[in-house]
């Protein structure tokens, strides 16, 4: 168990969940950040008691340090400070559950600092797989999945003793709001209905994606990285009842699947404990209450993210990280009004396919270069 954690997304969904197994295991939080919300992340400071504070908005950081005044507790902003939570000297895990490309920059700052690194933050891998992998392997960090998909796969793996004969992963997606439904019944989709998800509670970039199922699209391009999988060797499956949260098959045709509520705690705690178990804040699973758990083919023409992404982690280089970039850029266009459900797929694609290819191993300026020509290809091309 890593007893000594810094959380960088403290106030989010995956962060305020991660507090709460912290709170119930006893372990000691370290290092807290935040975007902007710093009501709840005042809240935070005066129970768990950090060492080190970062909120990217100055503004905020302003208010909070005149809120806490009395707690003593150092504050710092921007990048410089989410890096500096992430390196926290006295934690020995790093849980990562900021949202978007800003998290790859922590990540990479937590493993040189030698942190084993608790991962909620797919954009990390999405765009800079090449980079993290290679830095964790150098430094001898191991990174864990705290996404339900990668973790359930992960937890599977256990079982495997030969990588040989392991023959593929099989992702599970919820299918998100609009399941079912084809390209002509989603061009007039608003903003209240893209955000209506039918299991999880997400904040809004994640719930769109999984309207788009651009989230599925970034687990396969984060699998092929975490799992040292070919892309051709991940599938997707719609499961609508969120039961069974991933599986893997064998070279016999077995599959292990692993299975529970649909609650991000289990996961997280996971992460946190492994390789042990502990009790958990979650219920435990009644199969009997379980009339069906189906299972769907995904329709790739309609929500065409998916198939964006699987082709661009084949063709590998920078492809990922624009079609991550255009995916951000686009996401917040649709929740600002500025462009339509439909159109978050089509300039994605565009972006990605207006990617070159590069030579060599990847750097990061590479990357965030990439990621920036991406969002301002998408602000140029909106009809």
């Amino acid at each position: 168990m890593y007893n000594n954690l810094s959380i960088l997304g403290s106030t989010g969904s995956i962060g305020t969940q991660a507090l709460d197994v912290a709170r119930l295991l006893g372990l000691n939080i370290k290092a807290l950040t935040a975007n902007s919300n710093v009501g709840r992340l005042e809240e935070q400071m005066r129970e768990f008691k950090p060492e080190f504070v970062a909120v990217t908005d100055e503004n905020a950081a302003k208010d909070l340090k005149v809120r806490t005044a009395d707690l003593g507790i150092e504050i710092d902003t921007g990048m410089d400070g989410l890096c500096r939570a992430a390196a926290w000297d006295s934690a020995d895990m790093t849980l990562n559950s900021v949202v978007g490309m800003v998290g790859l920059t922590p990540t990479l700052a937590a493993i040189e600092a030698k942190k084993e690194i608790a991962l909620a933050n797919k954009e990390t891998l999405v765009a800079g797989g090449s980079i993290v992998t290679a830095a964790a392997k150098k430094n001898g960090v191991n990174i864990l999945p705290v996404d339900s998909e990668h973790s359930a796969i992960f937890q599977c793996l256990q079982a495997m003793h030969d990588k040989k004969t392991l023959k593929r992963l099989i992702l599970t997606a919820s299918g998100g709001p609009f399941f079912g439904k084809k390209i002509d019944q989603l061009r007039n989709v608003t903003r209240e209905q893209a955000l209506n998800h039918p299991t999880w509670s997400m904040g809004g970039k994640i719930t769109i994606d999984s309207a788009t199922m651009m989230n599925k699209g970034l687990e396969i391009i984060e699998a092929a990285w975490l799992f040292d999988m070919k892309p051709e060797d991940i599938d997707v499956v719609i499961h609508r009842e969120s039961i069974v949260h991933s599986l893997i098959e064998f070279c016999d045709n077995s599959v292990l699947a692993q299975m529970g509520l649909p609650d991000m705690r289990i996961p997280i705690q996971y992460a946190i404990t492994y390789p042990m178990r502990y009790p958990s804040p979650v219920g435990q699973l009644d199969l009997a209450k379980c009339v069906a758990l189906s299972f769907y083919t995904p329709d790739y023409e309609t929500f065409k993210c998916m198939s964006v992404c699987k082709e661009a982690i084949r063709k590998g280089g920078l492809f990922p990280a624009a079609a991550n970039g255009a995916n951000e850029k686009a996401v917040e266009l649709f929740l600002a009004g500025k462009i339509g459900f439909t159109d978050i797929g089509d300039l994605v694609e565009a972006a990605a396919n207006a990617q070159s290819r590069t030579q060599g191993e990847l750097t990061l300026s590479q990357i965030l270069d990439a990621d920036k020509a991406a969002r301002e290809f998408v602000e140029t091309h909106i009809k």
